[in-house]
Parts: C-alpha cells; structure tokens; sequence
C-alpha cells in the first residue's frame, strides 16, 4: 500500500483524524497539542496519527492535503485545516457547529 493510499484510508475511514506530531496522550509539538486540547474539550472521539514515525508518512500527508504544515485535522473525510483555523473555527463555535452538520455530537451539543 503506497502512503497516499494509507492517508486516503485513515482519512475515509475515520470520521475524525488528526495527523499530528506525537500521540493525542503525548503531543510533541505545541501546534499539535492545541488541536488535541480543543478536541478533547468538545469530548469528540477522534484517531491520532503520528506522523513522526514515518519521513514517508510526514511529507505524505502535505502532498495529499496540499497543506504545508502539521497539524491536520479532517472530519468525515473533509480537510479543515491545522491549528490556527481549527483554534479560529473552535473560539467562533464554527469548529463546534460542523462537527454537529457532519452528524458528531459535541460535549454540551447533542445532535438536533
């Protein structure tokens, strides 16, 4: 399995990925561990992938985004964006609004 067809796998099959740099329980990056924070906050149930295991995996995720750096959060298969939309979207409640439009609930949110 090439990388780009791994990252297309994790990204459809997850209703919530975020590549990232270390663990959501160890973040290694202060970029990644906001993203984290935020998600863990809205109790949203989501995969952690680190991309620092793999150079491949690292440089394969901003190929298939088109996105330069890390963070990467995507919900239902869609790029949202990396930690300062994702901080921007959550301090505007806009985060909150299309978790709850793709179906997710969110901590003090249930689905209408």
């Amino acid at each position: 399995m090439s990388i780009n067809q791994f990252i297309d796998n994790e990204v459809k099959g997850n209703d919530v990925v975020l590549f990232m740099k270390g663990t959501p329980q160890f973040p290694q990056c202060g970029f990644s561990g906001q993203v984290v924070q935020i998600l863990d906050y809205l109790q949203v149930p989501y995969k952690g992938i680190n991309v620092l295991e793999s150079g491949d995996l690292r440089e394969g995720i901003k190929t298939y985004s088109q996105w330069p750096t890390i963070p990467q959060l995507y919900v239902k298969g869609e790029f949202v964006g990396g930690c300062d939309i994702i901080r921007e979207m959550f301090q505007a409640g806009e985060l909150q609004s299309l978790m709850l439009e793709k179906g997710l609930a969110v901590q003090g949110k249930a689905l209408a």
